[in-house]
């Protein structure tokens, strides 16, 4: 038994036949119309070929890093360097034909896997950073430094891209409060407190990952946050444009879309996680808030605003 606070989604593949019910399979050419905002339960290297070409504004790509891990019934295999790197290589040959080409790419990654999936994408895209982001959770290690960073690399296809800079601007508390004629300079006193809102920057020290008390928790073993999914489709697309997840996992960038009012295609072989995934799904009909973001803005983590 769950205690009553617990959120966490776990329901059994066995148990949710009619969220499992709701997915694709695409086993032919499909149309757009076809699998739009659609889970695709496959094998993205079966899948992506078969989408339409020159579809997608942005993608978004959370891989396997090239760690032992188990996912669900399935076991990801750690590989030499040069091998993980190929990977890499197979599944963007197979994803950016379908982009537009002014679409943004996002693939997260770990410190180590870091330096194959930007040797991969260099080869075919424009590097424009590398975002860092604590990962606050994680066990600690005798023999070294306990790992909590993670990685995104972001590119585009061209110099022509999206990205809307005051869509993703973090609110801070005022520390050290600054006036210019007595009136605040650059921040705003409001009955929360002194505020200030600030460009991003490639650190993200604001994310919470989720856990049991969250609404947005699973029993996924490496799900990100809607927050940080949030700052990624804000920033690089388009109300109404549509986003490609070809490692959907428990479905966040797609959920994350659909509360944003983008359009979403994300693909999962893992039935499992696809019925978590379509379960969040239902219930972003519901509830579009997502933890950490509002009023526009994105709230400094533990500032008391903003759902943190």
């Amino acid at each position: 038994m769950k205690a009553d606070r617990n959120k966490t989604i776990d329901t059994a593949a066995a148990d949710g036949e009619q969220y499992l019910a709701r997915c694709l399979r695409v086993q032919a050419p499909a149309s757009a119309s076809g699998v739009q905002d659609r889970t695709i339960l496959g094998d993205a290297f079966e899948v992506l070929p078969l989408l339409p070409r020159g579809q997608f504004d942005l993608l978004v790509a959370d891989p396997p890093y090239n760690l032992e891990k188990q996912f669900g019934g399935r076991r990801f295999g750690k590989m030499e360097e040069g091998e993980y790197e190929a990977y890499t290589e197979r599944w963007l040959a197979a994803a950016l034909p379908l982009l537009k080409p002014d679409a943004s790419v996002y693939v997260c990654c770990d410190w180590a896997s870091s330096p194959a999936v930007y040797a991969a994408l260099k080869r075919r895209l424009k590097i424009r950073n590398r975002i860092t982001w604590q990962r606050e959770k994680g066990r600690g290690a005798s023999k070294n430094w306990k790992n909590s960073m993670e990685d995104i690399w972001f590119a585009t296809c061209s110099d022509d891209y999206v990205f809307h800079l005051d869509a993703v601007r973090q609110r801070r508390r005022v520390l050290a409060p600054y006036r210019a004629d007595g009136r605040p300079k650059d921040w705003e006193d409001t009955p929360g407190g002194r505020f200030r809102d600030t460009c991003p920057s490639n650190f993200w020290d604001d994310l919470s990952v989720p856990f049991w008390s969250m609404a947005e928790n699973t029993a996924h073993p490496t799900q990100k946050p809607e927050k940080l999914m949030a700052k990624l489709i804000l920033a690089s697309s388009d109300p109404g444009a549509w986003v490609l997840d070809p490692f959907a996992g428990s479905g966040t960038a797609a959920v994350t879309a659909k509360k944003l009012g983008r359009h979403f295609v994300s693909i999962e072989r893992e039935p499992q996680f696809c019925v978590w995934a379509e379960q969040r799904l239902e219930r972003a009909d519901l509830d579009r808030s997502i933890q950490g973001y509002r009023d526009g803005v994105f709230w400094e983590r533990n500032s008391g605003c903003g759902r943190q």
